[in-house]
């Protein structure tokens, strides 16, 4: 039978070591590496394993490396002996192709890679960038954590060895980074989210991982402008300032379509403007919207050449080009641009494209417009809900409110 132990190799000039697997069978040896790097003095060679000093401020760091060589290890010793009960030859290269196969079917990443390029291949573009950014960052705290190579498979881990030690040091990396507490919310949801899916396919166990870290939502800063504000900016003279003038105008624009998303304001096609209504489907969600085209709409929209695409607004204006890139260029550009137009009417948030979505729902609240027709718009805890009661609406109320803000400005 094989039998496994597991090694330290020292490195050369440092205090730290590489964790290794030995295979050894038929007087083989076969070696895998474990991807995990701790320093000498948290290692005892005699046991084989990781020590874990109490009081020292990389305890839950050691204890996750010592629970994924624990799982590592009865990975492989499942693999010896469902090969031994198979009542077949097998050498130590055996065991290591198998053992390789699993932790690979069963890794964050490759399971992960697989929802994402689902998500693609559906069209939810978005959900899958946000994915992606969240494999991102979870392989960057490993690499960073346990001393894994970012550039190997080291920065990985099986789903299986998904603790409450490892989201505990996974939302304090972020802490210790600066990052908001929504943020560190949305990767660890997500990440929830692949987990369970991971349970439902049978694919692991619930250990319950992520019981100790937040996954709420908590308020933020308000971002909403008040409608003289909104107001300012549109009587602003930007002639001077192309590039100002336009970011103006998409942010009005975006006002005006009842706070539409940019993304879907620049995916918007000529095509989904008839009879002097737009109709479109909302890319984060799939709802169908239908919106009223007003003078004031067309008003900036005449101020600009044709779009030789074929969509509406001068976002993406060229065909073939790369429009997720463009896209997302334009929208950085426009952000930019809406600091400085900030600072000219004298407000200090910080003033993006999302700031009109907020607004036209405070600017409906403020007019005293029913909560069933706007849900109080951003003031929900949840978006969904907001969602679910602008998808009830008839298009006459919401296009009545509408018209309602826009006399307004």
């Amino acid at each position: 039978m094989a039998s496994i132990k597991v090694k330290l190799r020292p490195a050369a000039n440092s205090p730290e070591g590489s964790v290794y697997y030995q295979v050894i069978h038929d007087r083989k040896r076969r070696v895998i590496l474990s991807g995990c790097r701790v320093w000498r003095s948290e290692w005892d060679d005699r046991r084989g394993t990781v020590i874990a000093s109490m009081g020292s401020e990389r305890l839950s760091v050691v204890l996750s490396i010592r629970d994924r060589i624990r799982r590592d290890i009865d990975r492989l010793t499942r693999v010896v002996r469902q090969m031994e009960s198979s009542r077949m030859n097998y050498t130590a290269d055996d065991v290591v192709e198998e053992y390789l196969r699993l932790t690979r079917e069963y890794s964050l990443g490759h399971f992960m890679g697989r929802i994402i390029q689902t998500l693609y291949q559906n069209g939810k573009i978005r959900t899958a960038e946000t994915y992606t950014a969240t494999l991102n960052s979870f392989r960057k705290f490993i690499s960073e954590t346990y001393g894994a190579d970012p550039t190997e498979s080291g920065n990985d881990v099986t789903l299986d060895s998904i603790n409450t030690e490892m989201m505990e040091a996974y939302e304090a990396w972020h802490r210790k980074r600066g990052v908001a507490p929504n943020t560190i919310s949305f990767y660890i949801r997500i990440l929830r989210a692949v987990y369970n899916r991971a349970i439902d396919e049978n694919a692991i166990e619930n250990r319950h991982p992520f019981r100790r870290v937040y996954t709420g939502v908590d308020k933020t800063v308000k971002r909403a402008l008040p409608i003289q504000t909104v107001k300012k900016i549109r009587a602003l003279d930007l002639s001077l300032s192309p590039a100002m003038d336009f970011a103006r105008d998409m942010f009005l624009i975006s006002f005006m379509l009842r706070g539409m998303s940019f993304i879907d304001m620049a995916f918007l096609r000529k095509a989904d403007l008839t009879d002097g209504y737009i109709t479109y489907r909302r890319r984060k969600t799939g709802q169908k919207l239908t919106i009223e085209w007003t003078e004031e709409m067309q008003d900036i929209l005449d101020k600009y050449p044709e779009n030789s695409s074929d969509y509406l607004l001068p976002i993406i204006r060229q065909r073939g080009v790369n429009e997720r890139y463009t896209y997302r260029n334009m929208s950085y550009n426009i952000n930019r641009s809406l600091k400085s137009i900030a600072k000219k009417v004298g407000i200090d948030i910080s003033l993006t494209l999302y700031v009109a979505r907020h607004s036209w729902a405070s600017a409906a609240k403020a007019k005293g417009i029913p909560l069933s027709v706007i849900s109080e718009g951003m003031g929900h805890d949840s978006e969904t809900t907001t969602q679910i009661y602008l998808a009830s609406l008839d298009t006459a109320v919401v296009d009545k409110a509408n018209s309602i803000i826009l006399r307004s400005i």
